[in-house]
């Protein structure tokens, strides 16, 4: 039996809303649904629904999360276990936006109500963020169902005007000028993390996020005979191994016996695998940000730190005209130099060319003025949760 939620005209209600999320690979998709789930329920006001296939993934970025329930409330968002592909919910109810993340498939039984409904939701297909061009051609460009009264709109995240823009909350500056301002606060930070107070003003302090990568070793050795002092905080990960090969350890992560190892200029600090909300304070704590795939790439730009960014591999090297496209937004004010070593080192991080620190390194200044600039122009596109929420009250009028 159907159960439509009342008709999104009706005053003071609260729009419904339906986020289908398929966790493919690591943490990416789930941890993009998760902030926007929660901003479209906190920031604007929507009943949201959140069906998530992996609910142990999901809790490695919100703890509060049981793995056992099928269904609970957690931060004013309900989640749902989506057991199957085609399953809908234990009671099936179209809400007024439905969003379908990177992708994954609707349950049948769902598309067939939405057709069903007398009023058709607003339908999203939210797709993964890339800088190239094109994407600005097919922002919310519709699509009709080839069976049902219905169409499906393409929602683009961006980095360029005519997009869909990027997640941000409402109150992420404030807490990050909040942090930075306070020493005590960044004192208490650092004893949390790394059981010790913050480095010297002469230390390069980096954290260090990224897939398996070949070039590792070589940066690490680099960072081991730099001229100045280097600070590696290496959040839980895939590159823990490369990590603890490198200095000779069984392991390297929180868990270990040893959690923090020294060679050379390099000192090293495992730290703790952290939920979402406690990412971006270990982005503001550093000189500089190693982040890969879509989520950290987002809130490194945020945090306006110069940033490196190991993109999502993909066959036949699909990924690096997005890389390129990316490079060629941000690096587009740099002057030429430090503009050409930044492509230079993002390639080589990314499998192309040898990985030349002290080149990088020299232009640190004049990427930390970029990131800072950056941020206020990638604002100016507005934030996805905004854009996604103002689309969709356009089309329920």
């Amino acid at each position: 039996m159907t159960t439509a939620r009342s008709p999104a005209s009706a005053p003071d209600r609260r729009i419904a809303c339906d986020l289908f999320c398929a966790v493919i690979d690591n943490f990416g998709d789930i941890g993009v649904c998760w902030r926007l789930a929660r901003q479209l329920a906190h920031e604007h006001g929507w009943q949201v629904r959140l069906f998530v296939d992996d609910l142990h993934a999901f809790q490695k970025l919100c703890p509060a999360l049981d793995t056992s329930r099928a269904k609970q409330s957690v931060e004013g968002v309900l989640v749902e276990h989506w057991h199957t592909p085609t399953h809908a919910g234990d009671t099936l109810q179209i809400a007024d936006v439905v969003i379908e993340a990177f992708a994954c498939e609707l349950p049948p039984v769902y598309v067939a109500a939405m057709a069903g409904r007398a009023r058709k939701p607003v339908w999203l297909n939210l797709e993964y963020l890339s800088a190239e061009d094109w994407v600005a051609d097919f922002h919310l460009r519709p699509s009709p169902h080839p069976r049902y009264a219905l169409a499906k709109h393409f929602f683009f995240p961006g980095l360029s005007p005519g997009t869909g823009g990027v997640l941000k909350e409402r109150t992420l500056d404030a807490a990050r000028a909040d942090f930075e301002r306070s020493p005590e606060a960044r004192a208490a930070w650092w004893q949390r993390a790394t059981d010790g107070p913050p480095p010297g003003a002469d230390a390069t302090v980096i954290s260090l996020f990224a897939y398996e990568n070949p070039a590792v070793d070589s940066l690490l050795a680099q960072w081991r005979d730099a001229e100045k002092p280097v600070v590696l905080l290496v959040p839980e990960g895939r590159i823990s191994g490369a990590l603890a090969r490198f200095f000779g350890l069984p392991s390297f992560g929180a868990d270990s016996e040893v959690r923090q190892a020294t060679r050379g200029a390099l000192r090293a600090h495992a730290l703790a695998f952290t939920e979402q909300c406690g990412y971006d304070p270990l982005l503001w704590a550093c000189d500089l940000n190693f982040v890969r795939g879509e989520d950290s790439f987002v809130r490194a730009q945020w945090a306006t730190r110069p940033f490196v960014w190991h993109i999502y591999p993909q066959a036949d090297a699909a990924h690096l005209p997005k890389l390129d496209a990316a490079l060629a937004h941000y690096g587009r004010a740099l002057p030429e130099a430090p503009r050409a070593a930044l492509e230079r080192f993002w390639h080589a991080w990314n499998g192309r060319g040898a990985l030349d620190w002290a080149d990088f390194a020299q232009h640190l200044p004049a990427y930390a003025a970029r990131a800072s600039t950056w941020a206020d122009e990638l604002a100016q596109v507005g934030d996805l949760a905004g854009n996604l929420a103002e689309f969709a009250k356009s089309q329920l009028k």
